[in-house]
């Protein structure tokens, strides 16, 4: 993980011209949603003995800023992991755009509540809420970015927050056709919620539509998902 993150940092020193023209990418790391206009996000993943579904929506209010919400529904095939997870309300707010080769700065924030127990990590998160902010830069051939998100869950017993860097290259191989790895690192106050994953993704894309095949790997719980995503910009 500290070897990939290196490399993240020295390709994102090196990069290229700034990439214009990107309105339609929506699985580019730093897109935004532009005003007035929606984005749907459609998801299905497979892992180990179970199903998973999902819906995510947000949508430019004004300029720089969009809100958004998402749920998942899962089914498991080998336990009773099973039901609908938290709803995540979120919003995102875009500081500071990529002129003169300067970085792109946005905060997000939001909340997680509701959902079967069993599907919370921890179980007993009945709410969960973060603030965070993601940077990077758009080139013509590659996105560069990075997230870093604080969580915290109000328990009286067991409150626990943590900390997730995510960064994420993305790269444009013509037209239609992108691909993208990042990773997530996770440290928290109670390191049995340590957390390190790795991931890739292609994209099709046709008009406004992408469709977005994925994995991700997860060495604490020795866990790989794959899926499709589908997204569709109105």
């Amino acid at each position: 993980m500290r070897k990939f993150l290196i490399g993240f940092l020295g390709i994102m020193a090196c990069a290229g011209a700034r990439a214009e023209g990107l309105v339609d990418d929506t699985s580019d790391p730093l897109f935004l949603t532009a005003r007035g206009r929606l984005l749907s996000q459609t998801l299905f993943d497979y892992f180990e003995n179970g199903l998973r579904a999902g819906q995510y929506l947000n949508y430019g209010i004004v300029d720089g800023l969009v809100v958004g919400g998402n749920f998942h529904y899962q089914r498991d095939f080998d336990g009773d992991q099973n039901g609908f997870s938290s709803v995540d309300l979120n919003a995102l707010y875009r500081v500071a755009n990529s002129a003169d080769n300067h970085l792109i700065y946005d905060m997000l924030g939001g909340v997680k509540f509701g959902g079967t127990h069993r599907l919370r990590s921890p179980d007993f998160a009945d709410s969960v809420y973060y603030l965070g902010f993601r940077f990077g830069q758009q080139y013509e051939y590659v996105t560069l970015a990075a997230t870093v998100k604080s969580s915290w869950i109000f328990n009286n017993e067991h409150g626990i927050a943590f900390i997730d860097f995510s960064p994420d290259l993305y790269l444009r191989l013509s037209a239609d056709w992108k691909v993208g790895i990042g990773a997530n690192l996770r440290k928290a106050t109670d390191k049995g919620y340590d957390e390190e994953t790795v991931g890739g993704r292609i994209v099709r894309q046709y008009g406004r539509t992408q469709y977005v095949g994925h994995f991700d790997y997860s060495f604490e719980a020795e866990k790989f998902v794959a899926g499709l995503k589908i997204n569709i910009l109105f």
